[in-house]
């Protein structure tokens, strides 16, 4: 840095030069006091030798410059937006964390604490501050450079020290991203650290001057609330929300990412910081297994619900080595819209617990997926399926059936040659087995889906895009993937008698999938009044609901829905 010539002291910074000699003398810290109606700078010697600022004295122009040279490019306008809150009165003092590059080229985060004040008589506005070596850089995040774990274990326990004192508590919060490990296993790690740095960067611009956004282990965020109540929290969780509503744009590619939340107010749910940590985790593990881009309060009841799913993985575990046991299928039909006639069945998993308890399927499924225990149950779901397709085609010749597919499966290699093999051991048509893949699976990654649905329908098989309406990419689905049939979701029929703007959207929708080759299935109808909306305002092709019939056994499906059709 280029050395400034040295500047005269003003009256009012000659005054305070034995009190400042003092001060320098008897502390590590780095000091430094601006007079503010001169424009004058002083600072302690070890600044001009760690950090290599021209001189002990210079003019204000001279001294910001040189402070924001020495600032990490990325926290440059963050940390002077703060010096000139104070500066300008609106902040009575200010104390920030940021990365100051040191005279050997080097980074190291330092705390600065300064405040504003008028020396005498309301005259003479002094600016003054002291910093220190945090002494913590190895526990900084190295992609995000963001403070790490063990700092927000440390900002925790003063949270939880001037609860004791003042009886003010808050809330600790932790942000994870959602199918962060599809990003690294799609792409590349170099890929997901650009989109970690990136939600760091959006998640940080939203949050308040004085709040410290902290990264985690993987793909997960701190965030400290002193004061916080139930509204402040999802506020705040509805801003991080909409800060990641827009696409990510990484090497000109567009990522879109969405994020869960789990959050645990102290001291009502504890007073030790490792506590807090876990029942956050569990709290953020919630929302994920709930559907995720969502964020759960912690409560002792989902606590324990949360234990729970925890022995159920091991439980879930012992069923998938001895060959499923536990679980089984129901099926839901699906009819013809003009006519009603049963043209096929969504096979819809279950299972039930060691101790004889059927568990919902929103509370398994997720730990099935997470522990990749979907890839062999997926495969007897497909073999079950298939073969009892086979006997239901000997009464209704062209039934089709529709089986569920996750990403999980769709990423295993061996997927493709099991359906394969399903389909011709058990002698069924390829086109009779629709595959069922979420929208909100199907934006995670265009490319390589479409890669995948390309070879299944080579073979002969239907590919089907479910929850339609209810991802965030749904036009852009037309656009990039090839699909046989779209299935629009619930939400659209639920109000679709009332609402002119949900039976237009259905009635769009419709028309367009007909003009590029696409059938439609309608779920979710349950009475005759949506039936007849669906079918002859919006022409759907096909219906599934409760009007028609609920999830059965495969014996009670043959019972209601086949019966009289005696197998051929």
């Amino acid at each position: 840095m280029r050395r400034t010539d040295r500047v005269t002291l003003s009256p009012l910074l000659k005054r305070l030069k034995l009190y400042f000699d003092l001060l320098k003398r008897t502390t590590s810290g780095y000091l430094y006091v601006v007079d503010m109606e001169n424009k004058i700078a002083m600072v302690s010697p070890n600044i001009v030798r760690d950090f290599g600022i021209p001189a002990e004295t210079m003019d204000f122009l001279e001294f910001r410059q040189a402070w924001r040279s020495i600032m990490h490019p990325t926290e440059c306008a963050r940390v002077t937006g703060i010096f000139d809150e104070v500066l300008q009165g609106r902040m009575r003092e200010g104390c920030i964390e940021f990365r100051a590059k040191m005279r050997k080229g080097s980074y190291e985060w330092v705390e600065c604490r300064c405040a504003a004040s008028f020396a005498y008589e309301g005259k003479g506005l002094l600016y003054a501050g002291i910093f220190r070596l945090m002494g913590q850089r190895t526990h900084a995040d190295a992609v995000t450079g963001l403070l790490s774990k063990y700092q927000l274990e440390q900002r925790m326990k003063e949270a939880l020290d001037e609860a004791r004192e003042t009886g003010r508590g808050g809330a600790l919060m932790i942000i994870g991203i959602d199918n962060f490990k599809i990003i690294n296993e799609v792409y590349n790690r170099s890929f997901g650290d650009q989109v970690l740095r990136e939600v760091a960067h959006r998640i940080r611009r939203i949050l308040a001057t004085d709040f410290r956004l902290y990264k985690l282990d993987g793909d997960e965020f701190g965030i400290v609330y002193p004061g916080a109540r139930k509204a402040d929290v999802e506020a705040l969780y509805k801003s991080i929300q909409t800060a990641l509503s827009e696409p990510q744009k990484i090497n000109d590619r567009k990522y879109f990412c969405t994020v869960s939340g789990g959050a645990v107010f102290f001291p009502q749910f504890g007073k030790d910081y490792l506590v807090l940590h876990k029942y956050a985790e569990a709290a953020l593990s919630f929302a994920k297994q709930s559907g995720k881009n969502k964020n759960v309060l912690f409560s002792k009841e989902l606590y324990n619900r949360w234990l729970r799913s925890l022995t159920a993985h091991e439980d879930i575990r012992r069923s998938v080595e001895d060959d499923c046991r536990g679980f089984s299928l129901c099926f839901q039909p699906q009819v013809h819209a003009v006519d009603q006639r049963i043209i096929g069945a969504e096979a819809l998993l279950r299972w039930q617990n060691s101790k004889g308890r059927m568990v919902a399927p929103m509370e398994f499924i997720p730990l099935l997926e997470e522990s990749q225990l979907m890839i062999p149950v997926g495969k007897w779901i497909a073999d079950t399926a298939v073969r009892i397709c086979r006997d239901w085609q000997r009464r209704v010749p062209d039934f089709r059936m529709s089986i569920n597919l996750s990403y999980v499966q769709l990423r295993d290699p061996s997927f493709k040659d099991a359906v394969k093999s399903c389909v011709e051991r058990y002698g069924v048509a390829p086109e009779s087995i629709v595959l069922e893949l979420t929208e909100r699976t199907v934006i995670a990654d265009w490319n390589f889906i479409n890669r995948e649905f390309s070879s299944l329908r080579e073979y002969g098989l239907k590919i089907a895009m479910d929850d339609f309406g209810t991802g965030c990419s749904s036009l852009e689905m037309f656009k990039n993937l090839a699909c046989d049939i779209v299935k629009i979701d619930r939400a659209f029929v639920k109000e679709i008698l009332s609402s002119d703007f949900d039976r237009r959207i259905v009635e769009y929708t419709v028309a367009l999938c007909h003009s590029v080759g696409m059938s439609v299935c309608i779920e979710g109808v349950e009475t005759w009044d949506e039936y007849e909306l669906l079918s002859k305002s919006c022409k759907v092709d096909s219906i599934q609901g409760y009007l028609f019939g609920r999830p059965e056994t495969q014996e009670g499906f043959e019972e209601k829905f086949l019966r009289g059709k005696e197998p051929s």
